[in-house]
């Protein structure tokens, strides 16, 4: 009878932990820029050595881990991002990882924690998905504290003018709450403040999070901060921050936060744990600075974009590199089994349910009726001019026929390919990828962005619809016509954009599987990110603050008798 493999807890649990000096002095980082929280995790302070020159001077190798279109499920790109940094360190390269750091709402929901899984996560464990050094509450408390402002100032007489319609900061909480996504405050008496509605958001859906993402230094995160528009006054003037007096509190609660968190992998490797952005309509990217860092103290520098090529990598490349002035070496395209039998659109796959029967069973063709999404998401990267690896991540329920089909489709269409098996061997499972990425990182890539500029906000839309997702064009809503109008004239033409849609498509229809043809995206509203720096389109119907399901996982999360943690996954 085999031994059942034990659960991510299990293992973490069992780790054992090298205190976080010595990981930082292993990768170089000096006593004097570590401040310990605890004995295992600690923050890396940033200092005037944390730029964009200084992090290329050394000709460290920029990898981003991205994915396919994934089932609800997930593919296990934190898993393979971590597997490939082991990998890495079993092949004799010096690898640091830079992942976002997870949000509560999901922990205790249906998908869980982000710390990857099984013998390829990030320790400890429980630190990094319950609440970590608080970088996610202070991000709550200055978003929240600048709400409090805006009615504040409304109950002192409005000397801004602010049309109280054109708010559109909400307050935020890290917890899915679906009862909070929309209210109505100031009720009560006088002294209880202006009466208006409003709503919260999860904490990671915050401006701030992505200010806290993208900013390049403390500075330049102080003045992000005070260019955030809150609204408009009656004469159509964006209002910020800054107008409100709230900046300078805002940059004094992130203090701390703006500096990465440096954990360490099963294996020991060096991972900057920082920021968390949401995926649909933010970046869904980790921190600049944390990059910056790691390309100061390692060859081989891994992060992580959320959801498939089609959103956290696309916004990686024209939104954050933009920003960073990094250019990354290889993106790794992490692919499975079930994710291409998902796309051949034969099975449904619905969270927190086993997946359904007929889709365990050995079917290299069902793998290749997906196919189309694998080879969509291949081009996807190839356009930015980067090279993609294909990264199988296995499962024990995969049939070695299966790998081999996929290997035959990615290798067809000119991508390197590697199984790994990270996940139930650690870096050992590993090592075949890390080679595969790292002969990736010598050819040439110069990066491509999808749009200029100087080209109109309509037009960079219209850019990443047909050129990134495939679509015809776009289809704008005569609402979004006049806010794209305004935000022009306001002067944030020059922004780059994102597009807020479905992840579980390359389409912003989530029902539409494969690689979508002959459809148009649906631009239905457009709103400013002033202080991230970004124009966001909305396209669908998107939930900045989820809710629970009938049976979260909150309700398994507790201690044993013996004061052991289980649930946690």
């Amino acid at each position: 009878m085999s031994t059942p493999f034990p659960s991510d807890l299990e293992i973490a649990q069992a780790a054992e932990i090298q205190p976080i000096s010595d990981i930082a002095a292993e990768a170089g980082i000096s006593e004097a820029r570590l401040e310990p929280y605890g004995k295992n995790v600690a923050k890396v302070l940033l200092d005037e050595t944390t730029t964009a020159e200084n992090a290329l001077k050394k000709g460290s190798k920029y990898i981003v881990v991205t994915a396919v279109t994934p089932t609800p499920l997930g593919e296990g790109k934190t898993a393979t991002a971590v597997s490939l940094a082991q990998g890495m360190g079993k092949t004799g390269r010096k690898a640091m990882l830079t992942l976002r750091q997870p949000s509560m709402g999901p922990t205790f929901g249906i998908k869980g924690g982000a710390a990857g899984g099984g013998y390829s996560q990030i320790i400890p464990m429980q630190k990094l998905n319950l609440h970590l050094t608080g970088d996610f509450h202070a991000v709550t408390a200055a978003h929240n504290l600048l709400a409090a402002m805006i009615d504040n100032h409304l109950h002192h007489g409005n000397e801004l003018n602010i049309d109280t319609r054109s708010i559109s900061w909400r307050r935020v909480l890290d917890v899915n709450d679906r009862a909070l996504r929309n209210v109505v405050i100031g009720l009560g008496e006088r002294m209880d403040g202006v009466p208006r509605q409003t709503g919260f958001d999860i904490t990671s859906a915050s401006e701030i999070m992505v200010i806290l993402s993208l900013a390049t230094s403390f500075d330049d995160l102080r003045e992000r901060l005070g260019r955030i528009v809150i609204g408009y006054n009656h004469d159509g003037d964006a209002v910020t921050a800054k107008d409100l007096k709230a900046d300078g509190s805002l940059a004094v609660i992130l203090a701390d936060a703006v500096n990465p968190n440096l954990l360490q992998t099963l294996e020991h490797t060096p991972a900057l744990i920082h920021a968390g952005p949401f995926g649909n309509i933010a970046t869904g990217n980790s921190s600049i600075v944390a990059d910056y860092v790691g390309l100061e103290h390692a060859d081989y520098v891994i992060t992580e974009a959320g959801f498939g090529a089609d959103m956290g990598a696309e916004r990686f490349f024209n939104v954050k590199c933009r920003v960073s002035g990094l250019r990354p070496d290889a993106a790794v395209l992490v692919v499975t089994v079930r994710s291409l039998k998902s796309h051949s659109g034969l099975f449904k796959i619905v969270p927190g349910k086993p997946l359904p029967e007929d889709m365990l069973k050995e079917s290299p063709a069902d793998v290749e009726a997906g196919a189309a999404n694998l080879l969509k998401h291949i081009e996807i990267v190839r356009n930015f001019g980067v090279q993609p690896v294909v990264a199988i991540n296995a499962f024990p329920t995969d049939f070695e026929s299966e790998h081999q089909k996929i290997r035959e489709i990615a290798e067809a269409a000119g991508a390197r390919v590697a199984i790994h098996r990270g996940v139930a061997e650690g870096g050992a499972g590993a090592t075949d990828l890390a080679d595969a990425v790292a002969a990736a990182c010598d050819d040439h890539s110069e990066l491509v962005y999808t749009y200029e500029d100087s080209d109109s906000l309509e037009t960079k839309l219209e850019k990443v619809a047909t050129k990134v997702y495939g679509a015809d064009g776009i289809e704008v809503a005569p609402a979004a016509k006049k806010q794209l109008a305004q935000f022009e004239q306001l002067g944030y033409g020059n922004l780059p954009v994102v597009i807020a849609k479905t992840h579980l498509s390359i389409s912003s229809d989530a029902s539409l599987k494969g690689a979508p043809t002959d459809w148009a995206l649906p631009v239905r509203e457009v709103r400013l990110a002033a202080g991230a720096g970004y124009v966001y389109a909305i396209c669908g119907t998107m939930r900045t603050m989820p809710g629970l399901a009938k049976s979260p996982a909150a309700e398994r999360i507790g201690f044993d008798e013996k004061g052991t943690m289980v649930g946690l996954s």
